[in-house]
């Protein structure tokens, strides 16, 4: 269907990207020119990027929230990365990036101090935020506006690294954050192991309660069409590819729950672990 018009560029959420990925290879066309696609909202897994790379598009994903009236940051490519392989690359470019230039200031800092994080890729922090595009407030709100201004910050609620490149890349929302046994485990992180697959197209983590670690991870997973796998095939998967202690304990299979806009229902899923705890 883009083919058929003459387009360079267009916009898509996260969601649809994974569609095209996925599609059916008999639905699926290599295009005859580069087109470059905006993507925002959740932070795709790496592995989306390039399967759209492999068909021909090339994609930057941005970030910014709704109070600060658009985008803020943006994974700008660096003609090194042009020397990686495939792979090397969509990791560099599904990181959430750099600061727009009419931005006045983006930084990591710790929760507890307020002190930003060191720029080492593993030290997660909360992403803050100084624009003249920011919110005055929310409405009627006082204290929420209070809370959300700290120090003079708008406080995003995403946790993120900074790279030693100064790129920001998103770990996971604070509320989303599993901590397992007094141990941060981003369900992003899982996230993007799940995606890697072959028989998975769609994953979200949420955290379940556990008697032994307090919580633990749950994986819910959508499958391809015509593929199959098992909970125990996919619990082995994540061992594989990422430390132990993070991998799903439990894995549920079906249609994940999404908004008009593609954008997944965490809240529907946490909701859905927690009445088969008490069940």
């Amino acid at each position: 269907m883009i083919d058929k018009y003459d387009v360079t560029h267009f916009g898509g959420a996260p969601s649809v990207l994974n569609m095209m990925a996925n599609a059916p290879k008999e639905h699926q066309k290599k295009l005859k020119r580069k087109i470059h696609v905006l993507t925002a909202g959740a932070p795709p897994p790496s592995i989306i990027f390039e399967k759209m790379q492999n068909l021909g598009f090339d994609v930057m994903h941005v970030y910014g929230l709704t109070e600060t009236y658009g985008h803020i940051l943006q994974a700008a490519p660096q003609t090194s990365w042009l020397e990686e392989n495939p792979a090397t690359q969509a990791q560099l470019i599904a990181r959430q990036g750099v600061r727009f230039p009419m931005t006045e200031d983006v930084s990591v800092i710790d929760q507890q101090t307020g002190l930003h994080v060191p720029s080492d890729g593993e030290t997660i922090g909360e992403i803050v935020i100084k624009c003249n595009t920011c919110m005055m407030g929310y409405l009627n709100n006082p204290e929420a506006t209070k809370e959300a201004f700290m120090d003079d910050w708008f406080h995003s609620g995403d946790l993120a690294v900074i790279h030693e490149d100064g790129y920001i890349q998103i770990k996971d929302r604070s509320k989303d954050i599993i901590i397992s046994g007094g141990e941060n485990i981003s369900s992003v992180e899982i996230e993007n192991v799940l995606y890697q697959h072959p028989s998975v197209g769609g994953a979200a983590v949420v955290a379940m309660p556990d008697e032994v670690w307090g919580a633990s991870p749950c994986a819910f997973v959508e499958l391809k069409t015509g593929e199959n796998t098992t909970e125990e095939e996919l619990i082995d998967f994540c061992k594989e590819n990422m430390a132990k202690f993070k991998r799903p304990k439990k894995v549920v299979f079906g249609a994940i729950p999404t908004t008009a806009t593609g954008k997944i229902q965490k809240h529907k899923l946490r909701a859905i672990v927690h009445k088969t705890d008490n069940a």
